[in-house]
């Protein structure tokens, strides 16, 4: 994944309703109708969201009549998670080289 995508979905699940449309949809799909119940917005509001989750490939709705089904991509969060362990990692290291600094020095202040 590029880092035009990755920021495509970070921008994307920046909005709480969008989080929450992605977390509904990885227990199951869900048709507009369906992901637009617990809202108090208009279900225009609700495809401006998922466009925003389509354009970013975190969704995708199969063409052909409504209702269609909105569909969670694992992909683009599987990108997203691959991003994060790589700095998780990095700063673990990191904090584990300090750890090890740190009781050195507490070993050579015993006396």
């Amino acid at each position: 994944m590029s880092v035009d995508e990755l920021s495509r979905v970070f921008a994307a699940l920046a909005d709480p309703t969008r989080r929450d449309i992605v977390a509904r949809l990885s227990v199951a799909d869900a048709t507009v109708n369906q992901l637009a119940e617990p809202y108090r917005m208009s279900l225009q509001a609700v495809y401006k969201h998922l466009r925003v989750l389509e354009e970013a490939g975190v969704v995708t709705r199969a063409p052909g009549p409504q209702p269609r089904p909105v569909h969670l991509e694992i992909g683009a969060l599987d990108s997203m998670d691959e991003w994060i362990e790589q700095y998780r990692g990095q700063a673990e290291e990191r904090y584990q080289r300090l750890d090890r600094v740190l009781a050195d020095m507490n070993e050579e202040d015993t006396p």
